[in-house]
């Protein structure tokens, strides 16, 4: 995850454990849905692989040992700690399959996403949820006054948000104008203030 999302990566490491862990088992899983469209180039191949990762949730939330994949194994001590439903990965999964034929519905995506992400936080308040919506669908969008507005909505609510949510609000200053190098430093300064 450090070299594939590294800002999200970045964010989880503000995170305490184990919900860190989660966080990253979260973002490798979320980074192998997103691959299905590149390593594949025939739609009937790439529902193949979404319906082997549904199949790989299932038996991962289930009381048998999962797959012997490195995901798979990390996501099923995830959803065993964190009590995460089967059904709200496969919803990932299902926005994920849109972009097979089609654009990408940000919206559905990055909504599903932040859920899982707020449920192995612990953070379960309206205003949290918001943010947490917003910054995951903004990451997913290309520049432009839709992602402004997002990212506007969530850092609205920067005073009501719960401080656990903070590991996956902190990727918004990424989609800001600031340099690689300063990234981890901003990360740094916005945690210990609460903002992002």
């Amino acid at each position: 995850m450090r070299s594939a999302d590294r800002d999200r990566f970045l964010g989880a490491l503000f995170a305490p454990e184990p919900a860190r862990t989660d966080l990253l088992a979260l973002l490798a899983f979320n980074h192998e849905l997103a691959r299905t469209r590149t390593v594949t180039r025939e739609p009937m191949l790439a529902r193949i692989r979404l319906e082997w990762w549904r199949e790989a949730v299932v038996e991962a939330a289930g009381a048998g040992k999962p797959r012997a994949q490195p995901i798979v194994e990390s996501l099923s001590e995830t959803i065993r700690r964190s009590s995460l439903r089967p059904q709200d990965l496969i919803a990932l999964i299902d926005a994920r399959e849109e972009e097979i034929e089609g654009p990408l519905d940000v919206l559905r995506a990055g909504h599903a996403l932040a859920d899982l992400e707020l449920s192995v936080l612990g953070a379960g308040d309206e205003p949290s949820r918001r943010a947490a919506r917003a910054v995951a669908a903004a990451w997913l969008m290309g520049e432009g006054p839709e992602r402004d507005a997002l990212l506007a909505e969530a850092r609205a609510l920067r005073r009501e948000v719960d401080a656990a949510s903070l590991p996956i609000l902190l990727p918004a200053l990424s989609l800001g104008d600031i340099g690689a190098w300063r990234k981890p430093l901003a990360y740094w300064w916005a945690a210990k203030r609460g903002r992002y």
